[in-house]
């Protein structure tokens, strides 16, 4: 975990567009769900955060394992990750609420009234419906989020002078990790 902090850091000072984000894989009915997410750094740990309307939190609902894949193309690295999900405390949630853009806090208002996936008829009526009233300044009991809890860890890096790549596995065991050296 200290070597995924390094690079996220490292892809952050190249100005990496996605040393903050991360693929969210879930499953819904049997069928995989993907979406791209702010993955934040929260009480050092990994955490997500979105609102509980979404259908992830349903998914989640259902399993608390789910993959995480970032992907830092300046630092040609890439990382798969095995997670259980923690639920991270409201008030935690509440606090880092306070410090969102206003857009998205408006959005996670919204969802009361539109759950996140709910169709409208244009684009126009949505910004209509962001632009009433002011930015709210505490965060409905909706806002959620989950400290990520890797079990498994794979690190591929493409960048290497001979040109094989070096994949890695670290899997939780107790309080430490074991390390595997993998054919990529």
């Amino acid at each position: 975990m200290a070597l995924l902090r390094a690079d996220r850091a490292a892809a952050r000072n190249q100005e990496d567009p996605n040393a903050n984000l991360c693929l969210l894989a879930t499953v819904r009915a049997g069928e995989p769900q993907a979406r791209t997410l702010v993955l934040r750094d929260v009480e050092e740990r990994l955490a997500l955060f979105f609102n509980a309307s979404s259908p992830k939190a349903q998914e989640i609902d259902q399993s608390r394992t789910v993959a995480v894949l970032v992907h830092l193309p300046s630092m040609t690295v890439q990382y798969r990750l095995t997670c259980r999900l923690q639920a991270i405390p409201s008030s935690v949630v509440h606090h880092a609420w306070t410090g969102r853009p206003p857009t998205p806090k408006r959005l996670d208002w919204l969802y009361r009234r539109f759950p996140q996936g709910a169709e409208l008829s244009s684009r126009e009526r949505l910004v209509e419906l962001l632009n009433e009233g002011a930015t709210p300044k505490t965060a409905p009991r909706s806002a959620v989020g989950y400290y990520l809890e890797p079990r498994i860890v794979e690190r591929l890096h493409l960048g290497q002078p001979d040109g094989i790549h070096d994949r890695r596995r670290y899997e939780r065991q107790g309080d430490g990790w074991t390390e595997a050296i993998l054919v990529p």
